[in-house]
């Protein structure tokens, strides 16, 4: 390191002085009359070296003129004397060396053995069982449940991933640019018919609920569920009994339209006339498009799921998982907000939500490391792979609640029959099984409690999507 003084240090002046931009001195602003003098920089000595590169000039208010604090200069670059340079480039590249880097930590951190030390081991074991014998014991006394299409899929309602049935190749038909296109909010006012198509086709109020919605009642019943947050936009929550305050509808929902340039609200009721006449429902006040309040890519999550953040996700002492790819964000980021030392079960047929979404919150146990169920550092995550309704079913038998669930089941198959064999003449021809003409207002609102449904001979209703 050279003994000459460096000319791209400068000690940086106190807030009454200023600071010379095109030397290597500094000139301090003196009472007013008083000369001013300038001050040469300090010299190095063993204990004050200068500045090089990758390394930051020691020594209390001293910069490098032209970088901000803390960055260096490149090897071979000349100083401009005003302001010094671009380095969006180096900035760049180094913020990917230190992602790479902290990944690769966070990824050996998950090959240690053992959980961290501040953290509280809660279940004996990472199973089924140990999950239920602390839901049994009192443990779990604030459960939260994030919900996928999965849970409805067994109701016939298909999927989004799925290949060769899931929606997304299902939509083949409509000629889209990419399958997610119906779902985004610019396509829409461009072009909104493919949607009001597929509105038609996907309006709740035709399938039963199932085993997974019936085991979520339970848990409501049992005064364990603190909150249900689902994907899905089917309602069969409700059709299941799941009481409403329980129930966060993270994408909407049919329930309620708006317009989507004035934000008017319109009737439900009327919407759905509207689309059902194969018409594009436009607002009566500026004539804008008008939609069900289902949360396009591109739109916000509803107000509810952004308060239930606050104040639900702090109370939870276990986060149950159902029937998700945990793909879509920021719903797939839930998993995170739960404390360190909340269990987080997931049934699913599949592995999800163990990519870390954040490298630099995982590594620091903060957020964003997502699910961990291979790493012998795992102390808390649990999966248990199959259908949403096996795992309720055998969840619900560990409990010692599954002859309550089959007779929540069977009523609601009870209720669903009586109610579909009720419906009048005039909405379902007797020349056919599949009713021809959708339900009236009445029957709709009904159907939040009591669903309406064509026979078990009616075609599959193969394009009625849930969010992923």
């Amino acid at each position: 390191m050279s003994a000459e003084p460096p000319t791209d240090v400068v000690p940086v002046s106190p807030p009454s002085s200023s600071s010379s931009t095109g030397s290597s001195s500094s000139t301090t602003a003196a009472p007013t009359g008083t000369a001013t003098t300038p001050t040469p920089p300090p010299m190095p000595t063993a204990a004050q070296p200068t500045a090089s590169h990758n390394e930051e000039a020691e020594g209390e208010g001293v910069q490098i003129k032209g970088l901000g604090k803390g960055e260096s200069k490149s090897d071979g670059e000349e100083e401009d004397g005003r302001g010094g340079r671009n380095i969006n480039d180096d900035e760049e590249r180094e913020m990917e060396r230190l992602t790479s880097l902290l990944m690769e930590r966070l990824m050996a951190s998950r090959k240690e053995s053992g959980p961290p030390l501040d953290r509280k081991v809660i279940l004996p074991s990472l199973d089924l069982a140990a999950v239920a014998a602390k839901i049994k014991d009192g443990t779990f006394k604030n459960i939260i449940v994030m919900t996928g299409a999965g849970i409805s899929v067994s109701a016939g309602i298909p999927d989004f991933r799925t290949p060769g049935s899931g929606l997304y190749y299902t939509l083949q038909r409509f000629n889209l640019p990419n399958p997610e296109a119906i779902f985004e909010l610019s396509y829409f006012l461009d072009n909104p018919e493919p949607f009001f198509r597929l509105a038609k086709e996907m309006y709740p109020g035709k399938f039963r609920a199932t085993t997974t919605h019936y085991f979520l009642r339970l848990l409501a019943e049992k005064g364990v569920l603190l909150r249900c947050y689902t994907q899905n936009i089917d309602t069969l929550e409700l059709v299941a009994g799941i009481p409403s305050e329980k129930l966060i509808f993270a994408h909407g929902s049919f329930a309620s339209s708006h317009c989507t340039g004035c934000h008017e609200p319109h009737d439900i009721a009327w919407v759905k006339e509207e689309i059902f006449a194969d018409k594009v429902p436009k607002c009566s006040k500026c004539g804008g498009l008008v939609k069900p309040d289902i949360v396009f890519f591109g739109e916000s999550l509803p107000p509810s799921f952004h308060q239930g953040l606050k104040v639900d996700f702090p109370q939870c002492d276990l986060l149950i998982i159902l029937g998700t790819s945990l793909v879509v964000q920021p719903f797939a980021s839930l998993v995170d907000r739960v404390g360190p030392n909340v269990p987080r079960l997931l049934i699913n047929r599949e592995k999800a939500g163990n990519e870390p979404v954040d490298p630099v919150l995982a590594l620091l146990g903060i957020a964003g490391g997502g699910l961990d169920f291979d790493s012998p550092r795992n102390y808390r995550d649990v999966f248990w792979q199959g259908d949403c309704d096996d795992g309720s079913q055998e969840l619900a038998r560990l409990l010692g609640w599954e002859g309550e669930l089959d007779a929540l089941i069977e009523a609601g198959r009870i209720q669903f029959q009586t109610a579909n064999e009720a419906k009048p003449s005039t909405t379902t021809p007797t020349t056919t099984t599949v009713p021809s003409e959708p339900p009236t207002q009445t029957q709709q609102q009904t159907n939040t409690t009591t669903p309406t449904a064509p026979s078990t001979t009616a075609e599959p209703p193969t394009t009625t999507p849930n969010n992923p």
